[in-house]
Parts: C-alpha cells; sequence; structure tokens
C-alpha cells in the first residue's frame, strides 16, 4: 500500500491498522538492525522485542566503536533513562556518524532533572525523526506548549505515550487507544516500544505512520498478552510472544484508532 499519511488524511484512522500490518511485514521480511543507545535495566528486555518483531539489535556504547555501530545501522533509539558519562559521549559519535538513517529521540525523565532537560534540548536541535515521551516529559521538554505545537516547532513527529497514546506531526493527530494496565508494570516497556518504533522507521519513510503503526502494534500486543498473562511477571514474557505471532485478523479485530 502506497497511500501516504498526506493523502486522503481524514482517512487515515481507517487505514492504519492495514498500514501497520504492511509496516510489521517490511520489518519481518527486510530485518533492519536498531542501533539502542537506552537504559541499562532495559537493554536485554528491549532487545528480546526488538527481535520478536523481526530486527535485529545491537547495543554498544563504546566511544571507540559506537560510530561505527551506529553508522552501519537501519536506525537508531536514543534514549536517556541512563545518562551517565559514558552514554553522552556514545550519543554525540552516534548522531555524527549518521548519514540520513532516521533516529527517534526518548527523553526519558527530563521532568525530574534540568541537566537532562538542557541535553534532551540539544538533542532536539539535532532534529529526530520522532520524538517519543510521556506527557510530564513533554510538558518539560515543549515548556508547556501541546504536542502539535512542539511539532510544528521541532519539525518532529512527536509521540506521547499515555493511556490513550497520542501521534501528531503539527499538523495531523492521531489517537491509539490500544494497550493494557500491565504494560505499565513492566520495566523497560517503553524503551521496547521506543526502539519498535525506530524499527518501523527503518522500514517506511513517512514518519507519522511508522510511529503510530509502531504504537498500534505494541497497544494491540499488549491486549493480546493480557488474555494469557497472570500478572505482571508473565505479562513481560507474553507480549514478547504476542508480538512475535501478530497478525493482521489481531491488529483489524483489536484497533482503536481516532484522529
Amino acid at each position: 500500500m502506497q497511500m501516504r499519511s498526506g493523502d486522503l488524511p481524514d482517512k487515515l484512522p481507517n487505514f492504519l491498522p492495514s498500514l501497520a500490518v504492511a509496516i510489521l511485514g517490511r520489518v519481518r521480511s527486510r530485518a533492519p538492525r536498531v542501533h539502542c543507545i537506552t537504559n541499562t535495566v532495559a537493554q536485554a528486555y528491549t532487545a528480546n522485542m526488538l527481535l520478536a518483531a523481526g530486527a535485529v539489535p545491537s547495543m554498544t556504547t563504546s566511544a571507540e566503536e559506537v560510530g561505527a555501530f551506529a553508522a552501519g545501522a537501519d536506525a537508531l533509539l536514543v534514549n536517556l533513562g541512563t545518562l551517565d558519562p559514558e552514554r553522552g559521549v556514545a550519543i554525540d559519535r552516534a548522531l555524527s556518524a549518521l548519514s540520513g538513517q532516521p533516529w527517534v529521540l526518548d527523553p526519558v525523565f527530563v521532568d525530574r532533572s534540568p541537566t537532562r532537560a538542557a541535553f534532551a534540548a540539544s538533542l532536539v536541535a539535532r532534529r529526530p525523526a520522532v520524538v517519543r515521551l510521556n506527557r510530564a516529559e513533554l510538558t518539560t521538554l515543549a515548556a508547556g506548549r501541546e504536542a502539535a505545537a512542539f511539532a510544528a516547532q521541532t519539525q518532529a513527529v512527536v509521540a506521547v505515550s499515555g493511556e490513550t497514546d497520542a501521534v501528531t506531526d503539527g499538523v495531523q493527530s492521531l489517537s491509539l487507544a490500544n494497550g493494557h494496565r500491565d504494560m505499565a508494570q513492566v520495566t523497560a516497556m517503553g524503551c521496547a516500544g521506543s526502539a519498535l518504533l525506530a524499527a518501523c522507521l527503518a522500514v517506511e519513510p513517512d514518519r507519522l505512520r511508522a510511529a503510530a503503526s509502531a504504537l498500534l502494534l505494541l497497544g494491540v500486543a499488549g491486549e493480546a498478552a493480557a488474555r494469557d498473562a497472570r500478572g505482571p511477571g508473565s505479562f513481560a514474557a507474553a507480549i514478547i510472544d504476542a508480538l512475535a505471532a501478530l497478525d493482521r485478523d489481531t491488529v483489524l479485530r483489536l484497533a482503536k484508532v481516532s484522529a
């Protein structure tokens, strides 16, 4: 399906479930490599979620090699969950090594540290394809502006996670109501979701539809996983299985998308 998000924008909510299935199919067939500079507690879980989606993870933060890893990747995730000096250097070298690959900024906890917020603002100036964050982080990083205004000002797609996710490019906005409460009880779920978003960007040049598709796929996988999970522990494994098994019928049946 070749429709871009700018075509028939009023119809995109109806088309998005099918688009998400097509993008997931491309991830599975192309196996893009996503280099992740991410939270120390999130690395293994993020890698497993990427593998379940069909992507290939890499994780090094070594100053000597991160540039080469980023340069050879299909997309990059910059997650500020663990913002130590090593990762600060790694982020700069990874971004400097990119040659047009899309990258995602996940400015974790910028609402808790002015130093982190200032660093995140400097990264926004380096033009991420997507900024994926929660409402408190948006309020801090966008200086109180709404997501659409922040997207228009930064020229990034902004994906705001919450009970209902919102994705906007500053012109068009989508709401996604999928997910399950146990997703908030699993460490690294948000980090893994941002990595999945990067994988979708690696195979889909339309950033709005890539970001919305990733959040939709993650939310639908969460609902599917909840059917068999007995609590947060089993849910953490079940959503990996659900993402790996995700099919067209499940996405179309469960998707909750609106403008």
